[in-house]
């Protein structure tokens, strides 16, 4: 540096003028209603703030249980009309749907567990088939059938998992009468079913829907 030369003056960062993003922050801070709102609690006792938490939380568990609830019934999952046009309809005059006592079993009831813990589990995958829906993979009877093969092994995979839990909703082992039935299927229960070797779904496919093509299904002529 020569003698000459003078050093360049430090900018003044105590007195620079703030950028117009902290400006806008400064101002929307300074307003009332946000001072009150980030101001700490000075006049609010303990159990106020409690008392708030615990209702606000009933006010969030009763929305959550009421929008669960509103997805497990048969009109919102025939809202959409790959299940309306396909499945529904092959459920109508099958003994799920109309018998002699007039009780029925909607969807939800064999596709979806009622023990809490395993229905929000079911409900958690069952929301990654919305994807099948938005990009129209059944779209058409024609895909529907195409595809009906993959989705029935795929249930029956999961139910077989579960030891037909769906199925134990509304069927008890221990509730079952084997005189009232008959000799063959009393005589498969009590080998199969009491004996915990077999469970509902590998014996009852296709009893609420149409079966697929059932070529190479292991063990299915011999039922």
């Amino acid at each position: 540096m020569s003698g000459d030369e003078t050093p360049a003056p430090m900018p003044d960062i105590a007195n620079a003028k703030p950028g117009f993003i902290r400006r806008r922050w400064n101002w929307f801070r300074k307003l009332p209603v946000v001072r009150t709102a980030l101001a700490p609690a000075t006049t609010l006792s303990l159990g106020f703030l409690t008392l708030g938490g615990f209702f606000a939380g009933v006010i969030f568990w009763g929305g959550f249980n009421t929008a669960l609830e509103a997805t497990n019934q048969p009109s919102f999952c025939i809202s959409c009309h790959e299940m309306r046009s396909n499945v529904y309809e092959e459920l109508q005059g099958t003994i799920h749907q109309s018998n002699r006592s007039g009780v029925r079993a909607g969807c939800p009831d064999c596709h979806v567990p009622h023990e809490w813990t395993s229905k929000i589990g079911r409900k958690m995958q069952a929301s990654m088939e919305v994807w099948g829906h938005i990009f129209g993979r059944i779209s058409t009877r024609e895909l529907f059938l195409t595809h009906r093969r993959e989705m029935a092994e795929r249930e029956w995979r999961r139910m077989e998992a579960n030891n037909s839990l769906e199925c134990r909703n509304c069927h008890s082992p221990e509730g079952m009468d084997l005189s009232r039935q008959n000799p063959r299927a009393a005589a498969a229960h009590e080998r199969y079913l009491f004996t915990g070797e077999m469970s509902c779904i590998q014996c009852h496919r296709g009893i609420a829907h149409h079966l697929p093509d059932m070529t190479g299904v292991p063990g299915w002529q011999q039922r």
